[in-house]
């Protein structure tokens, strides 16, 4: 007689099960992806740990995320070599993070009906799973699209990036933690028993299984209330519709849109014609030009309120040490000062950097001295203020090892030729392995052992 138990009808409510009737979902997919996220998502969250400790929050004037409490467990002083550092940790952040859309996409897909499983709650563990399926979906969201956004200069977001981001990502990751601890195990067990067979290849092992396991139903009826163990999982369609792909090819769509997001996005950290090909990086709206100026720019000067008069020969720099001590110079002042050079790149955190720019100018350790600091007793951190109008960066604090490095400078020249209004003139700071916004452009004061 076969087995006497009914599939749910094809429903229109995503409660039902039989709402959702695709065959390629199931637990190996789900399993498969979580695993691929699984890795990714850790290297994500250290970098961004990486990045946030190096903007330096600890010091006052760079704070962003003041209540962070045992949240900032991570902090520290954040080294000047490799000088690539910042490049390699947030290039590979925000690239990863791009790289890996198709995965989360496909996964949230796989596991939807999980979202509309009645009824919400069946046990205490289940409750738990519930709560952190909702937080964990939530927050890779937010964290996903308000990072896109940032890549793209777009902060339609009310509040900071910065610590919007921060806090959003303990959020998700405590979320993640959880939901790993309760589905970790049968992940584990279900990758180890293999993919099902795929549909071009299986249909006759399906078959020869079907019949054998209508024998056994007849041979031995199925207790009350017995399952699939497919079922069980809230995953598997329990009437799927008609392959019009197959789980092989469905793993192909996705891994091919995680290769095509990365030809579109790897370019930004280069330069030359391989960054022509970043569509997805930031432009900042503006043409660099030619000349050893001609790299990335994200905020102009008028962007930012920065003229030409301003910044023209009206301008001085104000030097500030120990005891209220305070020196002006010109920028033509500045130029007859030993000058030093270094290669450096810029590196932002939207991810995009340049090659190794060389630049010249004076070192902010012999700024030091000049302000009445002895290098023999230590040189302190420097507060370093912008004519930048607005935004939050127009100001930001280096720590005492950026300052003693001889290749941090303030830069006057890159690439042999003055700096251009949009790169800084008539001065920068350049520090290597710095984030790009503290790298200060337009730069009107330098307050050594100060942070105000």
């Amino acid at each position: 007689m076969g087995d006497h138990r009914t599939l749910p009808r094809p429903s229109r409510l995503p409660s039902d099960p039989g709402f959702w009737r695709s065959p390629l979902r199931g637990p190996w997919l789900t399993a498969l992806l979580g695993a691929v996220l699984l890795a990714g998502i850790t290297v994500l969250f250290v970098t961004g740990l990486l990045s946030y400790a190096a903007y330096n929050p600890d010091l006052r004037s760079n704070d962003r995320t003041p209540d962070h409490g045992l949240l900032g467990f991570s902090l520290f002083a954040w080294p000047t070599d490799p000088y690539w550092l910042y490049r390699l940790t947030q290039g590979l952040h925000t690239t990863l993070g791009v790289v890996l859309v198709p995965v989360l996409l496909a996964k949230l897909w796989s596991v939807i009906p999980k979202l509309f499983t009645m009824p919400p709650a069946r046990s205490a563990a289940h409750a738990l799973e519930r709560v952190s399926l909702l937080l964990l979906v939530g927050g890779v969201l937010f964290e996903f699209v308000t990072g896109l956004l940032n890549i793209q200069l777009d902060y339609l977001f009310p509040g900071s990036f910065y610590t919007l981001h921060f806090y959003g990502a303990w959020v998700f990751i405590a979320a993640f933690l959880v939901h790993i601890a309760l589905r970790l195990p049968k992940a584990v067990r279900v990758l180890r028993e293999g993919p099902p067979d795929d549909f071009a290849s299986g249909r006759r092992k399906r078959r020869e299984r079907g019949a054998q396991s209508e024998e056994r139903s007849r041979a031995e009826p199925a207790s009350e209330g017995a399952r699939e163990p497919d079922l069980d999982t809230g995953l598997v369609a329990p009437r799927p519709a008609a392959p019009t792909l197959t789980r092989r090819g469905a793993l192909g769509a996705v891994g091919g849109g995680s290769v095509l997001l990365l030809g579109v996005t790897i370019g930004q950290n280069f330069d030359g014609p391989l960054r022509r090909t970043a569509l997805l990086a930031p432009h900042g709206g503006t043409d660099p030009g030619t000349g050893a100026n001609a790299f990335q720019i994200n905020k102009t000067a008028a962007a930012v309120g920065v003229t030409e008069e301003e910044a023209g020969d009206r301008w001085r720099l104000t030097i500030e040490g120990p005891r209220g001590r305070k020196l002006r110079f010109s920028r033509a002042e500045l130029l007859k000062m030993p000058q030093h050079s270094a290669e450096l790149p810029i590196a932002c955190v939207e991810g995009w950097s340049t090659s190794d720019q060389h630049w010249s100018g004076v070192r902010l350790r012999d700024l030091a001295e000049l302000a009445g600091f002895d290098p023999r007793e230590g040189l302190p951190g420097v507060f370093v203020a912008s004519l930048q109008r607005v935004g939050v960066f127009r100001h930001a604090s280096l720590r005492d090892n950026q300052v003693r490095d001889s290749r941090s400078l303030l830069a006057l020249r890159v690439g042999g030729e003055d700096l251009s209004l949009d790169h800084g003139y008539p001065a920068r700071v350049i520090v290597p392995a710095a984030p790009g916004v503290h790298n200060t452009k337009w730069v009107t004061r330098l307050a050594f052992g100060a942070d105000r």
